[in-house]
């Protein structure tokens, strides 16, 4: 910390956030070429944790003091969850076809071969890379990856409760993983452009495309309305309540385990927060059968969007912009990594013959999660947006799970 800390008071810290937010988002929007080019090099994403990790380095805010982060991730990201996943709709799902989940699936098989292969080839090449130990080992900042590319931001922050990476890693990893997301979902825009020829080369029918345009339409127009009081008010019942269920099963299940069985601890099962945040999606999944599901057309997804930035920005006050450059290699992970996942999602789509439409949604949607699988669908065609959100709402479901489960695989390369 450069200078003596600005704003030491929460509530200031908040309302700071929340404008960096809307300064963000408001430029993002302007279509100004000047900021329009801008953020074709600097995506939204990474600037909301770029700029409060500014504010951190140069003493402005101290994310090391603040209490929000363990308020926000406590209360605001089990709630976020559910919000995600109170939206699916798995009929939808199946109307996509067979095609558009193996090519989805085949992509998060990609990201979990991927991982533990990159730190495999890493530890030949250069193993202090990938070393270190306790909460400086390098597969607990890389776990947090495994979630974000998976499922999305909130999977990766739950992924960093779990595994508890330092904070100086978890920097450097947070840049691994959003430079090397945004370089990739580049090249699946620019691929649009391209669609028909790679369809060719693929040998692929995209005129099942068309009708799923047509019918997004439809429902589109149908469903959509405009949040009542009553609605949001509902919204809110179901994500906190929710959230509050979890951390009530959460603690008996973590006592329970860690007198019963205490070698789960290698596993991180004895975490409170593990059981919170794979508890809080299960239960967002049932309710996504009943009636409640209806809130999504109210908004459900959008507050858990908004609850997704500030927990974003609370990530990025905890930053230390200087500990980025610390250990570059971790790029060259990153790199392995994603290729392994390009490989796979590619093979795979060339082998069932699938549209590139359902290969580029299908990868960015466990690549850059709801944040931007739309931006890649509607680079197709605006009315295809929302297949992005459907295949990114899935990868919400089981961004925690994978992401565990790539970070155990990981651990075990490493170590």
């Amino acid at each position: 910390m450069l200078l003596s800390v600005i704003f030491t008071s929460d509530a200031t810290v908040l309302g700071l956030l929340l404008v960096v937010l809307a300064l963000v988002f408001y430029t993002a929007s302007l279509k100004h070429p000047i900021w329009q080019k801008f953020y074709a090099i600097f995506p939204p994403l990474l600037l909301c944790y770029f700029i409060p990790g500014l504010l951190n380095s140069f003493g402005v805010i101290s994310g090391e003091e603040s209490k929000l982060y363990s308020v926000i991730s406590q209360y605001f990201l089990p709630a976020c969850l559910v919000y995600f996943t109170l939206g699916m709709d798995f009929k939808a799902v199946i109307r996509l076809g067979p095609k558009a989940l193996i090519v989805f699936f085949a992509g998060t098989l990609g990201v979990m071969i991927g991982g533990p292969v990159a730190v495999w080839v890493m530890k030949m090449i250069s193993p202090e890379v990938v070393g270190g130990v306790g909460a400086d080992s390098v597969w607990r900042g890389l776990a947090t990856i495994a979630g974000s590319w998976i499922g999305g931001g909130a999977n990766q922050t739950a992924l960093k409760e779990i595994f508890q990476p330092s904070d100086r890693l978890f920097s450097q990893v947070i840049a691994v993983d959003v430079i090397t997301a945004e370089i990739w979902m580049a090249v699946l825009i620019y691929g649009a452009g391209f669609a028909n020829k790679i369809d060719r080369i693929f040998k692929a029918d995209a005129s099942a495309i068309e009708e799923l345009k047509d019918r997004i339409d439809s429902e589109q127009k149908v469903s959509q309305r405009i949040p009542t009081v009553y609605d949001l008010v509902l919204i809110a019942a179901v994500g906190f309540g929710v959230t509050g269920l979890a951390h009530f099963f959460a603690d008996y299940i973590t006592p329970w385990i860690k007198i019963n069985h205490p070698s789960l601890e290698r596993f991180s099962l004895t975490s409170s927060f593990f059981w919170v945040v794979s508890i809080a999606p299960m239960l967002g999944i049932l309710l996504s059968f009943t009636r409640l599901r209806q809130l999504e057309f109210a908004g459900a997804s959008r507050i858990g969007s908004l609850f997704l930035y500030i927990l974003v920005a609370t990530i990025g006050m905890k930053m230390d912009i200087f500990a980025v450059a610390e250990n570059p290699g971790l790029f060259g992970v990153g790199i392995i990594w994603m290729s392994v996942h390009v490989m796979v999602t590619l093979g795979v789509a060339k082998l069932i013959r699938a549209p590139f439409f359902f290969t580029a949604v299908g990868s960015q949607a466990n690549i850059g999660g709801a944040a931007s699988a739309p931006v890649v669908a509607a680079a197709f065609h605006p009315s295809l947006a929302s297949v992005g959100v459907l295949l990114a709402i899935l990868g919400y479901a089981v961004g925690t799970y994978g992401g565990y489960l790539t970070g155990l695989m990981m651990q075990w390369v490493a170590e």
